[in-house]
């Protein structure tokens, strides 16, 4: 997946190169950063020194946070944590506290020049974040999703989806260069619906879906389904873990 890149602010957009690690982990490289959003296991690719790391936990669940990503900064010379603020402290080693940002829902923070983190507040646990990074726009979901199920009452339902149309309303303003969106299979028939009202009240270039449990089968699903034309050629054919994608 290419385009052509247009800078934005002050910033002149060079490469985003994407993988796909493992669940809802991704690893983010632009030119003068890594970004690394909710791991808890699987492999990390090999990390240039020169690079600081930014490591981001959108919430306490075991399948997005694990306390091994501490053990980052043995290996990397420059690390900084941005975890959701449901992530206590007391979890935290103290050696790496000063080296850590809680960020709460509904907040706007500058990591540094060049990084812009602000957050929505999930429908389940913690955050979504939404990065500005070296001009590239960046939305990580977390657990931030239309969580319909069957056999919940309609009332549950039905308050679920408006809840999550206001969040993501929140960036309609915005366009992602890079999505990742929770496509989960358990779900049901109701599978696609994060991705798809995202599309209807944000945007984005490029749709990477996460939290599938393993079965990517979804992906072509969803591509399949009219309601996705306007779309579906945004969607990363994501088939593997490691799987990487340069924009």
């Amino acid at each position: 997946m290419r385009e052509t890149a247009v800078g934005l602010a002050e910033w002149e957009k060079g490469f985003m190169k994407i993988t796909y690690i493992h669940h809802s982990s991704f690893l983010v490289e632009t030119e003068t950063k890594y970004l690394l959003f909710d791991y808890y296991e699987g492999r990390i690719p090999e990390l240039e020194k020169d690079k600081p790391l930014f490591v981001f936990a959108s919430h306490r669940h075991g399948d997005h946070f694990s306390p091994v990503i501490f053990e980052l900064a043995k290996t990397h010379p420059e690390v900084t944590y941005i975890l959701s603020s449901d992530i206590w402290r007391v979890r935290i080693p103290e050696d790496l506290q000063e080296q850590t940002v809680s960020m709460k829902s509904h907040t706007e923070l500058e990591i540094c020049e060049g990084l812009m983190v602000k957050t929505l507040k999930s429908t389940d646990e913690g955050v979504a974040f939404f990065v500005t990074c070296d001009g590239y726009r960046i939305y990580h979901a977390g657990d931030l999703n239309n969580w319909y199920w069957e056999g919940e009452p309609d009332t549950w339902n039905e308050k679920m989806e408006r809840v999550y149309r206001a969040e993501i309303g929140r960036i309609s303003d915005e366009t992602a260069d890079a999505a990742f969106i929770p496509l989960d299979p358990r779900q049901g028939e109701a599978f696609y619906l994060g991705i798809h009202q995202f599309m209807q009240y944000s945007d984005a270039k490029h749709i990477f879906p996460m939290h599938c449990w393993g079965d990517f089968s979804v992906i072509e699903r969803i591509k399949e389904m009219p309601c996705s034309e306007s779309y579906r050629d945004r969607i990363a054919d994501i088939r593997e873990d490691g799987q990487a994608f340069e924009i």
